[in-house]
């Protein structure tokens, strides 16, 4: 990300179309930075068309710069479970392949941990109904995915997908987390 403060972390996630998910964060205080790309796969430096054979093994993810003194890792991670099914298999609604799988790619013990516990609350809590599906899996890669994906939602407010899908999620976040807003 370029960010060398040492006092920022990142989380790299995935749950499904990343153009749903760099807009969440990007509006989340704390964050400093969110990068859409692929995470998790075998291929070196993968395209979108590489990842969408389904044959590379990465997830499409999100890499999320952020302070842990305003927001922590496990908050964080709260409202990426609120934004995506996580009991899902490789699928997000009409997404359908392993690149759309819900994945936490954990860096630290720490991290794996603050997973575990998260989807233990959410299952305790039968906040789902359903068993979650998430894979916590260590950190391996992250390739920065072409720049028309950056920003996608921010860039194309109108676009069919944008207006189906993302802008729903977005403003069902922003509903959630008015409190929790950059101003």
């Amino acid at each position: 990300m370029g960010d060398t403060d040492p006092s920022l972390e990142v989380a790299t996630l995935a749950g499904g179309c990343f153009w749903c998910l760099q807009p969440v964060f990007d509006e989340l205080k704390g964050v400093r930075g969110v990068v859409v790309g692929y995470a998790g796969g075998h291929a070196e430096n993968p395209s979108y068309e590489d990842v969408c054979s389904d044959e590379t093994g990465h997830a499409e993810a999100v890499e999320v710069t952020f302070d842990p003194a305003v927001l922590s890792y496990e908050d964080l991670l709260h409202v990426f479970f609120s934004v995506h099914d996580p009991t899902t298999l490789n699928r997000q609604g009409a997404d359908v392949g392993s690149q759309y799988r819900s994945a936490v790619f954990y860096r630290t013990p720490a991290q794996k941990a603050a997973a575990e516990k998260v989807i233990h609350e959410l299952e305790a809590e039968g906040a789902w109904g359903d068993a979650v599906v998430t894979e916590v899996t260590p950190f391996t890669n992250f390739f920065r995915a072409e720049g028309y994906h950056q920003e996608y939602f921010r860039k194309n407010p109108h676009a069919g997908y944008c207006v189906a899908v993302v802008r729903p999620k977005v403003s069902k976040f922003r509903k959630k987390y008015a409190d929790r807003l950059k101003a």
